[in-house]
């Protein structure tokens, strides 16, 4: 029996959006190759929201060819990414901001996008200039909203005490990295924000205030809680994951949480997976995870997590916050 998503409402979308987005950065659309199955099979879950991003070049193209062949543009949520830097530019500047947001409309072959974030942060710039280039975006309909992606609470409530003072809109959306396991280096190399942890409670505490949506990368720990290691041998799953994996959460402290999350799952008759999405999705903050596989029946995993229901202790103790679930 096919378990239906449940959906949110994020500020300026006129449409349900599902409690996941799925994104598009995958091994196989990286060739630009017709995808059209898999997003298919996808979209049948409920899941009508889809991240994508600039930088993923021919995987952008590959969505946009779905949508185009679908003529379901209007019952989709399409979040795209711009703004990222590269090797000889920090390119949050408005230039680079308006020719990132036409080339993804070429790419998604639409006339519009309902959620732009810029994918990086460049703490030199002033936010007056990229707030009123948004805002000038948003006049001419090319996005319908917009927000951050890896800036800190803080730049955020720069950018939007400065819309507010000058009669504009703000920041209504963020995706930083938010999960169970502690983001403790950056794992992607270049100003990569993590919201988890007690470290971060001020963050997550602003945008729960402030009612902005997080739509989080890697909730999952970019594999960490995928169940392919086990949290009894960490050498072994230094072996087995990736370098920005192993560089970003493989710790002591990550490796405990991963060895409570085991022992729920088996207690609860769930995945690793699931109990680590589960932790997300349970916070009592307005969050809509980006989830990522080239396999159909991962997402419907990820799906039914969307339905497991964790206690107040239950997270807490996860969470290494208390010693008893």
């Amino acid at each position: 029996m096919l378990i239906m998503i449940e959906y949110g409402k994020i500020p300026y979308v006129d449409k349900p959006v599902s409690r996941l987005f799925a994104g598009t950065m995958l091994d196989t659309m990286r060739d630009g190759q017709d995808n059209s199955d898999y997003l298919d099979q996808v979209y049948e879950l409920g899941i009508n929201a889809f991240d994508s991003a600039n930088v993923y070049g021919l995987a952008e193209a590959s969505f946009g060819l779905w949508l185009e062949k679908r003529h379901n543009r209007e019952k989709i949520v399409l979040q795209t990414k711009g703004a990222h830097h590269d090797q000889f530019h920090k390119r949050v500047t408005p230039y680079y901001i308006e020719a990132d947001v036409h080339t993804s409309l070429a790419r998604l072959r639409t006339d519009y996008i309902d959620i732009y974030l810029l994918h990086r942060d460049d703490e030199t710039k002033e936010v007056g200039p990229i707030v009123e280039k948004l805002n000038q975006l948003l006049e001419e309909g090319l996005i319908r909203s917009f927000g951050g992606s890896n800036w800190t609470h803080r730049r955020v409530a720069e950018a939007n005490a400065y819309a507010e003072s000058h009669g504009l809109r703000g920041f209504t959306a963020v995706s930083p990295y938010y999960g169970l396991a502690i983001q403790h280096a950056d794992p992607f190399g270049g100003n990569c924000i993590g919201i988890s942890g007690p470290e971060n409670a001020e963050a997550r505490a602003y945008y729960k205030e402030h009612g902005i949506p997080i739509i989080p990368y890697s909730s999952i720990g970019a594999g960490f809680f995928s169940g392919r290691i086990k949290s009894d041998d960490p050498e072994g799953a230094k072996a087995i994951l990736g370098r920005s994996t192993v560089r970003g959460y493989c710790f002591p402290d990550n490796f405990e949480r991963l060895r409570r999350a085991e022992l729920l799952a088996a207690e609860k008759g769930y995945s690793v997976a699931q109990i680590a999405m589960a932790f997300v999705l349970n916070q009592d903050l307005p969050v809509f995870p980006i989830v990522g596989s080239r396999r159909v029946e991962a997402m419907k995993e990820n799906v039914e997590a969307t339905k497991i229901r964790l206690t107040p202790e239950e997270l807490a103790w996860l969470d290494l916050e208390r010693e008893e679930k």
